[in-house]
């Protein structure tokens, strides 16, 4: 069974339990995803399944894109994914075949990798949480860094310090999610807690080993 598929992040809500509890939620559209090539052990030194996912008009993609597609015979994809599969399933799975949210159950763990949102150039409270300086008594020092490093010795700043800078916009892994809902239908889950990523966000979902 393929591990993982693709899908895209479109927002968040909340659903209440039989008892009364309300649980924050992410609704995540989870494929169809189209197989557009197989990679295998003797040819490529690994095994895996290359996804397809949101269709893209041909005028959209590179000569070369075009003529990868134009292999499977399934149209142009805006997205392609590789996810890992073991020998004996390789030979279940065809060039074309739709990958659906069939391939997920109620209960499920997951883990979903997404790009986090980018928040441009912050100092040190808004990156890594540092609480500050005084407020009052004619304190300087509010948000600043303060001290960085010693003095005579080593002469240099410790590399991996805390410091201000680029925040966000990185991959980030949201790991152990569980699968509240499968609508197979719509083609969504609906999974408890938070995914990294913006609205309309590429999301990678693998299934717990």
């Amino acid at each position: 069974m393929i591990r993982g598929m693709l899908a895209r992040k479109l927002g968040t809500a909340r659903i209440f339990s039989e008892e009364g509890h309300s649980i924050p939620v992410t609704v995540v559209e989870a494929g169809p995803c189209t197989i557009i090539q197989k990679k295998t052990r003797e040819k490529d030194g690994y095994n895996a399944i290359q996804l397809g996912f949101m269709p893209q008009k041909e005028r959209r993609v590179t000569k070369p894109e075009a003529g990868h597609f134009k292999k499977a015979g399934k149209g142009c994809y805006r997205y392609l994914r590789e996810f890992s599969i073991d020998d004996e399933e390789l030979e279940s799975y065809e060039v074309g075949q739709e990958v659906t949210v069939e391939n997920f159950e109620v209960g499920e763990k997951i883990d979903v990798v997404g790009i986090s949102k980018g928040c441009g150039f912050a100092g040190v409270i808004k990156r890594h949480g540092f609480h500050g300086g005084k407020e009052t008594h004619g304190s300087m020092s509010h948000r600043v860094v303060g001290s960085i490093g010693a003095s005579s010795f080593p002469s240099r700043v410790t590399k991996g310090k805390k410091m201000p800078g680029h925040m966000g916009n990185s991959r980030v892994t949201a790991k152990n999610l569980t699968i509240l809902d499968v609508r197979p239908d719509e083609n969504v889950l609906v999974l408890k807690g938070s995914v990294p990523g913006s609205k309309n966000g590429l999301l990678l979902i693998h299934k717990c080993l």
